[in-house]
């Protein structure tokens, strides 16, 4: 899930516009198609549903994703691209080492708190599709394989600077996040746990107490709450 380089920005020649309008209406029904897959799902998306949502043809959907399958791979990307514009891009403001890998999670827990009327595209693509070998499936575990990753790097810029322990299991510690946040979603949604968000907060708060080392470096604005080192129970805030 790298960032993608932004491109030059050139004045457009008269010739290019039609392949511009294109480009947009490509645009406007991928976020249409985004907004459908949310409530009902990557494989409930299809082009007729959509077609019907935009009020085009069918065949007019077609003309810009030329089948369902690249249809949902479309949008699976597009929803990759939204998630590192709203999760990672504006982490990386934070300093390296903890405080950056403290803001990629309070971000990553605000996106998830924002999508719990709905579901998250990427843990609900990761149900439909675990038993269904297929592009699909390849393309939903290129996504979770490159948000690990993701949280890797930042895990292990936190050790080499000294803040976690140098030591720490990053598989194991990423495994254990990841079960955090797959259980608030279940507790939001399923069970309608209003408590839900305060205790993924305060379990990933406890992760990072455990693997400090040495003087805790300054937090980021808005970064997890801090457990007291010798008070695992203390509680955490209230969700926000």
């Amino acid at each position: 899930m790298s960032l993608p380089e932004t491109p030059p920005i050139h004045e457009p020649a008269p010739a290019a516009m039609p392949a511009r309008k294109g480009a947009r209406t490509r645009v406007a029904v991928l976020t249409t198609a985004l907004e459908l897959a949310s409530r009902v799902g990557i494989e409930g998306l299809t082009i007729g549903a959509l077609a019907e949502r935009l009020s085009m043809s069918k065949s007019g959907v077609i003309a810009h994703f030329g089948s369902r399958g690249e249809l949902q791979r479309a949008v699976l990307a597009r929803y990759a691209e939204v998630f590192v514009a709203e999760v990672l891009r504006p982490a990386l403001a934070a300093p390296r080492g903890l405080p950056r890998l403290e803001a990629i999670l309070e971000r990553w827990l605000e996106r998830l708190a924002r999508e719990i009327e709905h579901g998250c595209l990427m843990i609900s693509g990761a149900f439909e599709y675990d038993d269904r070998p297929g592009p699909m499936r390849d393309a939903v575990v290129a996504v979770v394989d490159a948000w690990k990753g993701e949280l890797r790097r930042a895990l292990d810029q936190a050790k080499a600077l000294g803040h976690l322990d140098p030591q720490l299991d990053a598989d194991q510690f990423v495994f254990e996040v990841y079960g955090l946040m797959l259980m608030l979603h279940q507790d939001a949604r399923l069970l309608r746990s209003s408590t839900a968000l305060r205790h993924a907060r305060t379990g990933l708060a406890r992760l990072i107490a455990a693997a400090r080392t040495g003087p805790e470096p300054a937090a980021a604005p808005g970064s997890l709450p801090r457990p007291r080192r010798h008070g695992a129970g203390a509680p955490g805030p209230d969700a926000r």
